[in-house]
């Protein structure tokens, strides 16, 4: 499937309860060839009225942690877990995950990205491993297939307690390297 029909496809999804509440389906911004994903967990209410990922206050904050290490939405791309808001911004239920991850994976199989970044603990266990702690794990480097993959601290969670700030900026140092080290045009 290509990109615009992947797209297409994907905004008149009805395979769980998600839909039934959503206004927008986000299905995620930057590059199409983008050498870089970040992935959270599913939107919250900012982002289901806009229909883009990360744009309320924990948006603002990972737009500025990006800049910290010379990336933009444009260099990248960022998507979600889930593609529809869970009710009260709660976290996506198993069997949601489930049917909406396939989206996430055809968008991953035509990026095919050199790094995976999860934003937050719901991410990290999907894409990394289902026994992944964000406070132990989170910085870590773990290769997947041949893509590198690690996880940050949720900028939502980071909000809530500033005191993670300072061991994920470490972090995004750790991410900048790895980008310079193995990516072609993430900085161009």
């Amino acid at each position: 499937m290509d990109w615009d029909t992947l797209y297409e496809t994907c905004i008149t999804c009805k395979k769980c309860r998600l839909s039934e509440t959503r206004t927008n389906v986000v299905f995620g911004v930057g590059r199409r060839d983008a050498e870089v994903v970040f992935i959270g967990e599913g939107p919250g209410q900012n982002e289901d009225l806009k229909g883009e990922p990360f744009v309320g206050r924990a948006g603002q904050l990972l737009d500025d942690m990006l800049a910290m290490i010379d990336l933009t939405r444009e260099n990248i791309f960022i998507a979600n877990i889930v593609k529809c808001r869970p009710p009260g911004n709660r976290d996506p239920m198993a069997d949601e995950q489930t049917a909406c991850t396939p989206w996430l994976e055809q968008q991953l199989a035509i990026l095919n990205p050199k790094i995976v970044v999860s934003l937050g603990r719901i991410s990290a266990m999907y894409m990394i491993s289902s026994e992944f702690k964000i406070s132990r794990d989170h910085g870590k480097w773990f290769d997947k297939d041949g893509v590198q993959m690690m996880a940050l601290f949720h900028p939502a969670a980071l909000l809530r307690d500033p005191r993670r700030r300072p061991e994920t900026f470490v972090d995004l140092k750790s991410l900048q390297q790895k980008i310079r080290e193995i990516c072609t045009n993430t900085y161009h």
